[in-house]
């Protein structure tokens, strides 16, 4: 994991916001997303974001989009923002990428067409504040259910220490979990347009319960659910 650290997004960034729209992907704050871009107008956005603030935010595709793949179809309204942290050009015009994202994103509006790519008007999401005996409940929550799934994870996942390293609170936490989880594009997307914390931890705790009761009963023995 690249040490480099990502300042806020400023007022000029958030008013001509470069979209990046993806069908089953989220960028959750403090998270890695690796891209690989191949596309003639994502291939100008990069080069346009190495050659300035690094910015651009990734927003999933609503469903039904595939019909207007090629023009300018719906996105959900609440995205991920992050800055460009690693990157290789490719002699042909590709480039694989490395995301580190920086906040959740409203988007307000999208410009006049003016690039091959989409560019948005934007406003940060801040994270809503905690009940923090309410957040260090669920954080034990998940840290028990997750010993419990460990055995089931690829060994990169299986200790949640490293999995949530550097996150400082409740919402970094739940983030952090919520980007490895998020390969369900459903579960992401309500996760990444959640701003209270303890909810997103209730969600998550939620959802490890649900894998933990599919185990076999050995395995899951001594588990309680969550209410």
């Amino acid at each position: 994991m690249p040490a480099m650290s990502v300042t806020e997004l400023d007022l000029l960034e958030l008013n001509a916001l470069s979209v990046f729209p993806l069908p089953n992907a989220a960028l959750f704050p403090g998270a890695l997303l690796p891209l690989h871009v191949f596309e003639a107008r994502y291939r100008d956005l990069i080069r346009d974001a190495l050659s300035g603030s690094k910015t651009l935010a990734i927003a999933r595709l609503k469903p039904g989009f595939e019909s207007d793949y090629e023009g300018r179809p719906p996105v959900f309204d609440v995205c991920g923002a992050g800055r460009i942290v690693e990157h290789v050009a490719h002699p042909d015009g590709r480039y694989h990428i490395l995301l580190r994202g920086i906040s959740r994103v409203r988007i307000l509006g999208e410009l006049p067409p003016a690039t091959l790519y989409r560019v948005v008007r934007g406003e940060v999401i801040d994270d809503l504040a905690t009940d923090p005996a309410l957040a260090a409940a669920l954080e034990q929550k998940i840290y028990q259910l997750w010993t419990v799934l460990a055995p089931e994870l690829p060994e990169v996942l299986r200790d949640l220490n490293e999995v949530t390293a550097g996150a400082e609170g409740a919402g970094a936490f739940a983030d952090r979990v919520a980007a490895v989880m998020a390969s369900d594009a459903d579960f992401g997307q309500a996760l990444l347009s959640e701003p209270d914390p303890c909810e997103r931890l209730r969600v998550i705790a939620e959802r490890l319960q649900t894998l933990t009761d599919s185990l076999t009963p050995s395995s899951r023995s001594g588990v309680s659910r969550l209410n």
